[in-house]
């Protein structure tokens, strides 16, 4: 039987810049192998690593696949839960650094099999193009940083609307129901972090529907930016951690310390604020329940006028990032041309060799 999926970023485009969950694609302690690739742009990292996925994913095993936020169709790494191994893209700026190395980590450079000669004729054009990529992408980040200001802006606002006390207690119920008298333990659950979606070049992107779709039980949170969505779900997974559970927490792009989604997989549970969850769950979870229309009322043309001054910035920034992807490509074009794929092929399979040592 065909090996499942599971789709989400390690890293981000946010308010705060290029945002890094890499040290949370594997546990390194736990690892048996994670294989670092290193190697310009175009010099294949990305595909070697879908096929790899698709051969193991053939072979029965379940694989997640981590996409790049740069390039929503690009791969950043990919991860076998199931033999504990990882194939990782350690290039800037997603740079993971080995923590045991040739005990767990291996590090296989790419750039052995460009011709350097050709490059290095070309030269002028690569530093060029190169140093203009950080450009764009300091340029994207000014626009998320209004944007998240902007909402910041809303959340204040609705500090004074909300009834947190009132939400404070479905918290604690929520709580109840959901850990149904698990104890605290001695030995407490691991917290992971990703990013369940990005904004891209070509705008938003998301996986929720493959992290949700073999939970038994989906609660869906409704509520808008403000209403205390993540306030609830960080009390939900830090209980979790406290009663042993490990626990996957997928982050908002825009502000990276909010969240999205929360997986509590030994309870066969998930949280979200996402439509994955809004289509298809257990319970809703209804925070606008607990506003205070009449405020609100005083607010509402202000917020109003906040969203679509967002939602602006947002589309700008987008705009910056895919030019920041057009210049990529062209990055790209410099070196695809000077690769030896025919030995990018064997060092792709000699990664599966690896790989499948640790079947037993």
């Amino acid at each position: 039987m065909k090996g499942k999926e599971r789709r989400m970023f390690p890293g981000g485009n946010t308010s705060r810049g290029f945002f890094s969950y890499y040290n949370h694609i594997i546990n390194k302690k736990d690892a048996n192998k994670i294989i670092i690739l290193k190697g310009g742009p175009g010099t294949g990292k990305s595909s070697m690593m879908r096929k790899i996925g698709m051969y193991m994913q053939e072979k029965g095993y379940d694989v997640e696949y981590h996409h790049c936020s740069s390039d929503r169709e690009s791969i950043d790494s990919i991860m076998i839960p199931k033999l504990k191994v990882a194939v990782v893209d350690g290039t800037a700026p997603h740079v993971i650094d080995p923590k045991y190395p040739g005990a767990v980590d291996m590090i296989i450079n790419l750039g052995e099999y460009w011709d350097s000669k050709a490059l290095e004729e070309n030269r002028e054009e690569i530093i060029k193009v190169i140093d203009r990529n950080s450009k764009f992408y300091k340029s994207a980040y000014k626009y998320l940083e209004a944007a998240r200001a902007i909402q910041e802006d809303t959340i204040w606002k609705m500090e004074e609307v909300m009834d947190f006390g009132k939400l404070n207690v479905l918290g604690d119920n929520l709580i109840k129901e959901i850990f149904n008298k698990l104890p605290i333990s001695e030995n407490m659950g691991r917290e992971r972090h990703l990013f369940g979606s990005a904004y891209t070049p070509t705008g938003w992107a998301e996986h929720t529907d493959t992290l949700l779709k073999d939970m038994e039980k989906t609660y869906y949170i409704k509520g808008e930016i403000g209403t205390g969505k993540t306030t609830m779900m960080k009390k939900i997974y830090l209980q979790a951690v406290q009663r042993g559970l490990d626990v996957e927490v997928f982050h908002t792009p825009l502000i990276p310390e909010k969240i999205e989604t929360i997986i509590i997989k030994d309870l066969s549970i998930g949280l979200s604020i996402m439509d994955a969850a809004k289509d298809n769950n257990y319970k809703v979870i209804d925070l606008y329940e607990y506003i205070d229309k009449e405020i609100y009322n005083i607010y509402e043309d202000s917020i109003k006028e906040s969203k679509e001054i967002y939602e602006k910035l947002i589309s700008v920034a987008i705009d910056k990032l895919a030019g920041a992807k057009k210049n990529h490509d062209l990055m790209e074009a410099q070196y695809i041309p000077n690769m030896s794929y025919d030995e990018i092929n064997k060092i792709r399979n000699k990664i599966i060799e690896i790989i499948l040592r640790f079947e037993n």
